[in-house]
């Protein structure tokens, strides 16, 4: 029987994209078995994810046994350990960590290395010297759009990292284009979240007839647009731009709204925010979505009419089921080579406009919604047929 592969990602935080990628890359693996790990012991089964295992007390109990390890997708490439760490406290001590580190690189990197365990700056990138016995290490449809801003001692760090692995897929050219000119070769690959439909359908149109997804269908049964924004969205100028154009949208379409969360780790989506956004709207058709189950935002995305967020994966779990959507940018990233921009031109590029400003995504909006869904549907087809390619790929590289 072949060894278990260790599935390694955020799993132990809440964001949507993270709680998704461990059910798909075990769904696409199977009937390999599986071990989930992260940067942290995490049970995340109350929102529909998994029980997390921290990743460098596995590798001290892993034994003498062959460790394969996947890399299950995101833009982990960049992300560095600190921010991963900070991500995975409680609120209260999110805030203390950040007040006290946050302009001390050298004290952030050893405190972050203390917490979590590990000798790295990267969070999310497995050193093969991690196992005493490492076997194929391989990464599926990760993201690096940043690289080339890393400070240079952590860009070195994560393409160390990659020349260590047996396979790479990366998600969007912008982020093949890093690796190839540092001489890494590197495959071409939809982010696996464009499988959420062919995997999870039936677990999702079975939870919008229930609870919340339901009540909102009800609420607007007209349809609704699902719009949701990081944090980092919460300036003044900022809410009162978006509240303008969603109205504008409101009034046009005669749809509704459901603010949902797509992350409740920190710096990810904050209830108070969509509070404020609301005091700046001028329209009462609106829904503040309280759920952070997976199955239940997957299923209110499945079921708008548009999606309108920061959040990547809201787009894509919102593509899947022929939804158009429209990526929230903020206005300092407009114009700018980002993670949903260089996503949206890898595999959205004959679609609507896919990325706006706050004070622009109205007209996108409308756009979108004016699409052909058989189209949209018929597009997703293709994307789910290219992930289903490169999974075949990358089984054979785990030896599956």
């Amino acid at each position: 029987m072949a060894e278990p592969v260790i599935l390694f990602g955020a799993f132990d935080r809440h964001n949507l994209g993270d709680l998704l990628f461990a059910h798909l890359a075990a769904a696409l693996i199977r009937p390999r078995a599986t071990v989930i790990a992260g940067l942290a012991e995490r049970d995340l089964t109350e929102f529909g994810g998994h029980r997390v295992r921290a990743i460098a007390n596995l590798a001290r109990e892993w034994g003498a046994a062959p460790a394969h390890v996947l890399h299950v997708g995101g833009e982990l490439l960049t992300c560095d350990l600190y921010e991963a760490a900070v991500m995975l406290l409680p609120p209260e001590e999110a805030r203390t960590a950040i007040a006290r580190y946050d302009s001390d690189r050298q004290g952030r990197l050893a405190w972050a290395q203390t917490l979590l365990g590990l000798d790295q700056s990267l969070a999310y990138l497995v050193p093969r010297a991690l196992f005493a016995n490492p076997g194929r290490l391989v990464y599926q449809a990760v993201g690096g759009v940043n690289l080339p801003g890393l400070p240079e001692a952590l860009r070195e760090e994560a393409l160390a990292r990659l020349r260590e692995a047996d396979y790479v897929s990366v998600r969007d050219r912008v982020t093949a284009g890093h690796l190839a000119a540092a001489g890494i070769e590197a495959d071409l690959a939809p982010d696996p979240a464009v499988l959420t439909a062919a995997c999870f359908g039936s677990r999702i149109r079975d939870h919008a007839q229930t609870g919340e997804p339901a009540r909102v269908r009800a609420a607007f049964p007209q349809g609704y647009l699902a719009v949701q924004c990081s944090a980092d969205f919460g300036d003044d100028a900022t809410l009162e731009a978006l509240a303008a154009q969603l109205d504008q949208v409101i009034k046009a379409s005669g749809l509704g709204i459901a603010l949902f969360r797509a992350g409740a780790a920190p710096w990810h989506d904050d209830p108070g925010v969509y509070r404020r956004l609301l005091q700046f709207m001028r329209s009462g058709d609106v829904h503040l979505f309280e759920s952070l189950n997976l199955w239940d935002i997957c299923a209110l995305l499945a079921h708008a009419r548009a999606y309108c967020g920061s959040s990547l994966h809201g787009r894509i779990v919102a593509a899947a089921f022929g939804v158009p959507g429209v990526n929230l940018l903020r206005t300092d990233q407009v114009g700018k080579v980002t993670k949903q921009a260089a996503y949206a031109a890898t595999w959205h590029a004959g679609e609507a406009d896919s990325v706006a400003g706050a004070d622009g995504v109205g007209a996108c909006l409308g756009r979108a919604i004016a699409q052909d869904r058989t189209a949209l549907l018929e597009a997703a087809r293709g994307r789910e047929e290219a992930a289903r390619r490169a999974s075949q790929t990358l089984a054979a590289r785990l030896g599956t």
